[in-house]
Parts: structure tokens; sequence; C-alpha cells
């Protein structure tokens, strides 16, 4: 143990409240950033709603021609992929928690 960890030993400093001076800043650690993607990407949900309602359809059959039905089929299908995932396919590949040992 070097000089600076028993003087933060002494004054009741945990280890994991010490700052490493080597530890790297990533882009998404300060929330301000984290706050500008999220309104970017809300912005951008905003705007590409907004110009499905001037967009030309070329709809096969009627419910196509709806507002916004591609957006919520989209939902739907990832949400559908989801829980097909979790309560099926997982099942079927899981294995007992000793099968490696």
């Amino acid at each position: 143990m070097n000089d600076s960890e028993t003087q933060h030993q002494e004054s009741g400093i945990e280890n994991s409240e010490i700052p490493n001076p080597k530890s790297k800043a990533y882009l998404f650690d300060k929330p301000r950033n984290v706050k500008r993607l999220l309104r970017t990407f809300y912005l951008s949900l905003v705007v590409l709603l907004g110009i499905d309602f001037f967009i030309p359809k070329h709809p096969h059959f009627p419910w196509e021609e709806w507002p916004e039905f591609s957006a919520v089929y989209g939902f739907v299908a990832c949400v559908v992929l989801v829980i097909v995932a979790k309560y099926v396919l997982r099942p079927l590949v899981m294995r007992r928690e000793d099968y490696y040992d």
C-alpha cells in the first residue's frame, strides 16, 4: 500500500470514492450528452412521423393507407420478436446452471 492509500483509509474514504486520474471519460458519462442524444432521437421521431403525412403512399392493402401504419407495424413486430425470443426461444437454448461443470 502506498502513502496516498494509507491516508485515504485513515480518513475513512473508500477506494471506490477515490478518483482515478488514469480513468478515461467517455462521451455518455456526462448526463448533458445523454439528454442531447435523447432530444435528437425524439426530434427525429417527430420529424419522421410528420413527414409520413406528406409522402404519397402506394398501398396494396386498405390498412396500409392508415396514417403511421408503418411505424405501428414496426413497433408491434419488434415487441412480438422480443416476446417470442424470451418465452419460446430461451427455453429451447437455455442449459442447466451446472452444464459446464
